[in-house]
């Protein structure tokens, strides 16, 4: 057991624990369970907890969630348009996120699939400078897939 200042009190029984924690008008918290025999020490629990969640908090600011996000595109795509999804996928990988580009195949278009795997290769040779293919164009079903993600800046 350990005191509100953080000394050792030594192993006391717990009706003596008890007792000394309402003495000082605190709670009792047990903090290491799994320790023989476990420890506990005498501190306001509220105070805790909030200190708890507060160290909580700061741990999740620290960390960055990659989400994947998607740009579809049809074989047949004109230029125009095709230039408009590249600077969709340009700004999700500039935000951390990864890119799943997908190009749907419909009806007879799935006989071509060169065209799309052509489609996917320049879009990631036009983005290679910033992107790592995490995964080259396979086709999947009626569509057909590339993961890009961002190079890692040192």
């Amino acid at each position: 057991m350990t005191s509100p200042q953080g000394e050792q009190l030594g192993i006391v029984p717990l009706k003596e624990a008890l007792r000394r924690a309402e003495e000082l008008h605190l709670d009792l918290v047990e903090v290491a369970p799994q320790a023989k025999p476990p420890v506990c020490r005498i501190m306001d629990f509220g105070k805790f907890r909030y200190e708890q969640q507060k160290r909580e908090k700061e741990t999740k600011k620290k960390q960055k969630v990659i989400t994947v996000k998607e740009v579809k595109l049809r074989p047949n795509i004109e230029e125009h348009d095709f230039n408009v999804k590249l600077k969709n996928a340009q700004r999700f990988i500039e935000d951390g996120d990864k890119v799943k580009v997908t190009i749907m195949f419909r009806g007879r278009e799935l006989s071509h699939p060169d065209l799309g795997r052509q489609l996917l290769i320049k879009m990631s040779e036009l983005m290679k400078d910033y992107v790592n293919v995490e995964r080259m164009p396979k086709l999947e079903g009626k569509n057909m897939i590339m993961i890009l993600s961002p190079k890692t800046r040192n």
